[in-house]
């Protein structure tokens, strides 16, 4: 069976499931997974549950926040870099606008009637108001 490997790091209390002590602000693991991976494959193997993490990105993408965790089935690929951020991470909102997601967090932002962008936020207030 071929193998990944892939990138994680884990911020605040998450990075008990890297293997750091209690007073560690993050840790880095390299995992190796089965090829076909998943973002739940990947919890599974750190043991750690997906309801303790909030703000995620895969290779810099947005693929989670807290509360709307839609990437749970995306694919993981060799070489891919994952970070884990706790849910009392705080993202300041001049980073998040604008921020690139996966298609995964789009639909369910759009889903959800969220708003990420700006754009997002004038384009639905204007068919609202017609």
């Amino acid at each position: 069976m071929r193998t990944i490997s892939v990138e994680v790091w884990l911020y605040g209390p998450l990075a008990r499931y890297g293997g750091a002590s209690d007073a560690s602000s993050y840790a880095r693991v390299r995992p190796s997974l089965p090829e076909g991976s998943c973002v739940r494959d990947l919890l599974a193997r750190l043991g750690m549950p997906t309801e303790e993490r909030g703000i995620t990105f895969i290779n810099g993408v947005l693929s989670a926040m807290p509360g709307l965790q839609p990437d749970l089935d995306h694919l993981l690929h060799d070489g891919d870099r994952v970070a884990f951020f706790h849910l009392r991470s705080m993202w300041p909102a001049q980073y998040r606008h604008g921020a690139a997601m996966t298609s995964e967090l789009t639909r369910a932002v759009q889903a959800e009637g969220l708003f990420h962008d700006p754009a997002m936020r004038t384009n639905r207030n204007l068919s609202e108001t017609q």
